[in-house]
């Protein structure tokens, strides 16, 4: 398909309303083996105020017209200009009007999968960001909202099933094998939104009844043969819907909602109005096919989409720079739902790692933008971290400075005043300053300063007094923002030697102290505590309350106490994780082992075994910090192998010291002849049992015990965690060849499964994986047209095989930039996206740095490269 790429940056600064306003659309859409034709009729009018004489100026992406109409006269040609990417109509009526635009599509050909496209015989849209301008000629843009009626034609044996927004309306035979159907979305939304799926589907049906008493039918279609694998998505739907009435008073809207999956779709999922679209491996599970990281995700993304309902689609964004108000806000609601489901703890350590593993390096590289940028040349370049997690985080934020009843009442107020908006990032706060008398102008600087600030504390104690001594300190970085002082939430609490916080009684000082939360608005500020019985241990940033970097200054006694004495779950976590952090950069810095201190690996193999503590917890406490991680901490001239000595060093250590005490820790775990359950305690059981056998495997250095383990394991889970072990520590075994192999022959067949076969290899740490991620390129199931297959080889390499991709001779580098190439000509979203494996680059060695520079300039400097590509390539590079 022809791409129209004008290159032209888009800013926040010129940003000016429409100068015509469309009310309703009424769209015919017949279906045809080899192309589509598409009549669209928008009902639109002049905005008050604009220019008279102003033309209508309507988005196109490689379209073709076929006819335009006025108000049911054709439109003579003197009065318009046409291209594949705009349509200009001049002199028109100053009352409303009806302007019907036909073009003909040809969705096979279509394998940037954006606007409407054909793959595995099913017709699917993606419109977010800009696709609908792939469909029809339109003002696409956030801003413009309107009601849709929709009429799909179809031929009935390729497309029995019709689907789009909102609820359905008529159908019936056309005759000649074909037949329509009818759809119609009674709320203006805008046209990043629109949706249609027809094809032949299977289906798992399912009733809900909202609080008001309302029945509503749930559907999730599925390509054939799969529905049955879509019941947990469907529990995960039912319960986000109940959830949402309790902790927003957020009902659902329709009489339908309907979730479609497939395996060709470049997102996670869509939200779609009443139409969501998935990726389908966020809603196909089963047992043996699903690993417990599965479940979870799926119980994440069904929840996210479905809470875009209303803080996205009933208020969406005015613009693409508003981004973060629907991604953030629905991330920290599906986080919310998650923790309350199954471990707030547990969820919150995963998502700060997530955090950490993602959105720090961005915010520290070449690629780093506010939570708001102010400028994009290609917008889905920004669906990041930044937007997604940062933006959660700053939601966050806002809830732990306004407290729980005056978070709830800004969001009431937010949906009572912009519902049927499109709204800003100051429309948002404005609720929350409004609802609850609170000045949020210092706080608005999170949306605008792009970086991760430095927070440092310092403490001392003397006569009872502990006095915290906190300073904060913003850099520029690539974004070149502003460095202001913001406003720092910090959670925190004083552990007494009895392990429980004492009592705090902080004086006045330059920072604001809230119960256990301290106010950091200024540069610098103390804090002082009096009335104290005994020197407390300091623990800062519980649950992780604003995304800083933490430096501070305690001793490493105090921090061994905290990470087994602190009653709050996360403080322990951060303890034990940043010391063994710190041992291992400083280990790689070195670039020669160095043991273990004695009292932490006693006190990781003491927290394996503490039954008070929630299995799940516990895997988390005792997981060691990933390379990447390691390297982050490392910061600068990093050395992947180094890095990867000194872990592997620190993995034995503790293997070795704990061997006895996690045997005895997993067999008591056992659940001889136990049914698998989704539960959070069952998945808990088994992350802290693959956990234990990682180190057990370490301990025995023999692949024997592993591989035992993998033929017994009776679900995916299991068997995916000990067949990982055996790859990774034991490459060139036998063993590993037979476990790769049954597992191979066991799933080829299920794509789903075949993708964690493909990155499971691509990640082996060991020198000869390059030459399996060749081999692996040209294997019969691989193939670049599914995102998913092209993610999991290519985006297993480069973002979770630190010391292959970072060979020292750049061939890692190169071999990646190759795939991009080819697949930037097929699809350039998914391309991109995975070229920003290379955003740390600049942190290596310099021969390495040096390699990866020059395999990133070669790949920028090769002829037709799609925006998407180019957009991150330049910034990269910059």
């Amino acid at each position: 398909m022809l791409r129209t790429d004008d290159g032209q940056v888009i800013r926040l600064s010129d940003y000016r309303p429409p100068a015509f306003r469309i009310r309703h659309v009424e769209m015919r859409i017949a279906l045809h083996d080899g192309h589509a034709d598409v009549e669209t009729t928008i009902h639109a009018e002049r905005a008050e105020g604009a220019d008279p004489a102003e033309p209508l100026v309507l988005d196109g992406d490689a379209l073709r017209l076929v006819s335009l109409h006025l108000d049911d006269a054709a439109v003579d040609p003197a009065r318009f200009e046409v291209s594949p990417d705009r349509l200009t109509v001049r002199d028109l009526p100053a009352v409303p009007f009806a302007l019907r635009i036909s073009t003909r599509l040809e969705p096979e050909k279509n394998t940037e999968l954006m606007g409407l496209y054909r793959s595995n015989g099913i017709w699917c849209t993606q419109c977010e960001a800009e696709g609908f301008r792939r469909i029809t000629y339109f003002l696409d843009r956030p801003d413009v909202l309107a009601t849709y009626r929709v009429r799909l034609e179809a031929d009935r044996d390729a497309a029995p099933i019709l689907l789009s927004n909102g609820n359905p309306g008529e159908s019936g035979d056309l005759g000649g094998g074909r037949h329509f159907a009818v759809w119609d979305d009674p709320h203006p939304k805008p046209s990043y939104l629109f949706a249609l799926v027809a094809g032949r589907l299977d289906v798992l049906e399912d009733t809900f009844r909202t609080a008001s008493g309302r029945p509503v039918d749930l559907a999730i279609y599925t390509e054939p043969g799969l529905a049955d694998r879509a019941a947990y998505a469907m529990d995960a739907l039912k319960r986000s819907m109940v959830w949402d009435e309790r902790r927003f008073g957020c009902e659902y809207d329709l009489d339908v909602f309907n979730i479609v999956a497939i395996s060709d779709f470049n997102m996670g999922a869509m939200e779609n109005k009443g139409l969501n679209v998935f990726n389908h491996k966020y809603v196909l599970l089963a047992p043996d096919t699903a690993t417990d990281g599965d479940y979870a995700g799926v119980e994440t993304v069904i929840a996210h989409e479905y809470f875009h309902n209303w803080t996205g689609n009933r208020i969406t964004c005015r613009d693409w720079f508003q981004l973060c108000l629907k991604e953030g806000l629905t991330v920290y609601r599906d986080q919310e739902f998650s923790a309350d489901e199954r471990s707030r703890t547990v969820k919150r350590i995963a998502s700060v790692h997530g955090l950490k593993a993602q959105q720090f390096p961005e915010d520290q590289g070449p690629l780093q933008h506010p939570v708001r940028p102010t400028q994009y040349r290609e917008i889905n370049n920004f669906y990041t971290a930044t937007i997604y997690e940062k933006g959660a985080e700053l939601v966050r934020m806002l809830a732990t400075i306004l407290g729980e009843n005056g978070f709830r009442a800004g969001m009431d107020l937010y949906f009572a005043r912009h519902d049927g908006d499109a709204a800003t990032i100051e429309d948002f706060l404005r609720c929350f300053a409004d609802a609850t008398d609170t000045d949020l102008q210092q706080f608005a600087l999170w949306y605008e300063q792009a970086g991760t600030p430095d927070l440092e504390v310092r403490e001392s104690y003397a006569d009872g007094r502990l006095t915290v001594s906190l300073r904060q300190n913003l850099a520029k970085g690539a974004a070149g923002t502003g460095t202001e002082p913001m406003h720092i939430p910090i959670r925190f609490g004083l552990v007494g030697g009895n392990g429980a916080d004492m009592d705090a009684n902080p004086l006045a000082g330059a920072a604001e102290v809230e119960g256990d939360v301290i106010h950091l608005v200024t540069a610098e500020a103390d804090v002082v505590f009096a009335g104290l019985s005994e020197r407390p241990r300091l623990s800062i940033l519980r649950d992780f309350s604003a995304p800083v970097t933490l430096r501070h200054e305690q001793s490493r006694e105090d921090r061994l106490a905290l990470a087994r004495l602190d009653p709050n779950g996360f403080g322990r976590w951060r303890a034990l994780t940043d010391l063994l952090g710190e041992a291992l950069r400083d280990a790689s810095v070195a670039g020669s082992s160095a043991p273990l201190d004695p009292r932490l690996v006693e006190a990781l193999v003491d927290c394996a075994a503490e039954e008070a503590l929630e299995p799940a917890l516990r895997a988390q406490m005792i997981a060691v910090p990933g390379e990447s991680e390691i390297g982050r901490l490392v910061g600068t001239n990093v050395d992947p192998e180094a890095v990867h000595g000194a872990r592997e060093d620190a993995i034995r250590c503790v293997a070795k010291a704990g061997e006895r005490a996690f045997r005895a820790v997993r067999d008591a775990l056992a659940r001889p002849g136990e049914t698998f359950g989704a539960d959070a305690a069952s998945a808990g059981r088994r992350a802290l049992r693959n956990a234990l056998l990682m180190f057990l495997s370490a301990a025995d250095e023999d692949p024997a015990s592993t591989f035992e383990a993998f033929l017994a394991a009776d679900n995916m889970t299991d068997r995916m965690a000990a067949a990982t072990i055996l790859a990774h520590r034991f490459p060139d075994a036998p063993e590993t060849a037979e476990a790769l192999d049954r597992f191979y022959r066991a799933f080829e067949a299920d794509p789903l499964v075949l993708d964690k076969w493909f990155t499971l290899q691509a990640t082996v740490p060991h020198p000869a994986t390059l030459d399996t991620v060749r081999e692996l390129a040209r294997h019969p199931k691989f193939t670049l047209a599914n995102p998913n297959r092209a993610r999991a080889l290519i985006g297993g390499f480069a973002t979770g095989n630190q010391r292959v991709f970072h060979r020292a001779d750049g061939e890692g580098y190169r071999w990646t930039a190759e795939r991009l190439e080819e697949l930037d000509r097929l699809n350039p979203q998914t391309a991109a996206r995975l070229a920003t494996s290379f955003r740390s680059w600049r942190s290596f060695e310099p021969g390495r740095r040096e390699q990866a520079r020059l395999a990133l300039a070669d790949l920028a400097g090769r002829p037709g490269l799609s925006r998407d590509l180019s957009d991150i390539l330049d910034r990269t590079l910059t």
